[in-house]
């Protein structure tokens, strides 16, 4: 047995794929939170528990993943998330993606598979933990703070942004006036190109224009098939 390195929270329904899992991911060292229904999750979600890292099924009685993943949200914006899917739920990834996952993984999977994922994103939330800056940084008319997730308009409270936002808008205005590729984007970001993935990136991209859509001199520029390019005119 190796020493404990984290706290991970797995939910899932089918008990001999759970305790194989469990079994395995205690075997490797890290401490196990582990509930069989979407309900109990939501009690030790509310109790204020904290994790390093959660794994959830999407397909769960009384309660179903997307549910379990945005009161997650509402509560620790870092902690990353994988979604466990079936093989034929395109859009659900894509959802998945979009409320606030880190990746998923398509049932049946490997333990190796599983463990790689949890040690990648573990050590990038430590990265970006390290990483944050306390220093505004302004946009137009806005300022970004990145540390507390923040992009205000003038003097106003401002919006709290996802993890997820504020990583792509500081990625973006460090690379003001030039082309960014979305394979870029999506590698730094979330760890891999693939169509899902791709899929959230315009989601996000979306969202972004959006809430800095009250200065007319921000653009977030569509490269066709290539990526995207930040402008903020003078």
């Amino acid at each position: 047995m190796a020493e404990t390195k984290a706290h991970l929270f797995y939910v899932e329904d089918d008990e001999s794929l759970s305790y194989v899992t469990r079994d395995n991911l205690e075997f490797n060292g890290y401490q196990v939170t582990y509930c069989e229904d979407g309900q109990k999750a939501m009690e030790v979600i509310r109790s204020g528990q904290k994790f390093d890292l959660c794994i959830l099924d999407v397909m769960l009685p009384e309660v179903d993943g997307f549910t379990l993943a945005q009161e997650i949200r509402k509560r620790d914006e870092q902690v990353p998330i994988i979604f466990l899917t079936a093989k034929s739920m395109k859009q659900d990834k894509i959802h998945g993606l979009t409320i606030g996952a880190d990746d998923y993984i398509t049932k049946p999977f490997s333990i190796e598979e599983l463990l790689l994922k949890i040690d990648i994103f573990l050590r990038r939330s430590k990265y970006t933990g390290i990483l944050k800056s306390g220093i505004p940084t302004t946009i137009g008319r806005y300022n970004f703070d990145y540390k507390n997730l923040n992009l205000a308009y003038g003097d106003e409270e401002g919006e709290t942004l996802t993890q997820k936002e504020a990583d792509l808008l500081k990625l973006l205005n460090e690379n003001r006036n030039q082309v960014v590729k979305r394979s870029y984007i999506l590698e730094t970001i979330w760890g891999k190109d693939d169509y899902f993935l791709g899929r959230s990136l315009d989601v996000f991209i979306s969202r972004l224009r959006k809430y800095l859509g009250r200065d007319e001199r921000i653009k977030v520029e569509n490269i066709h098939g290539v990526g995207f390019k930040f402008r903020v005119d003078e």
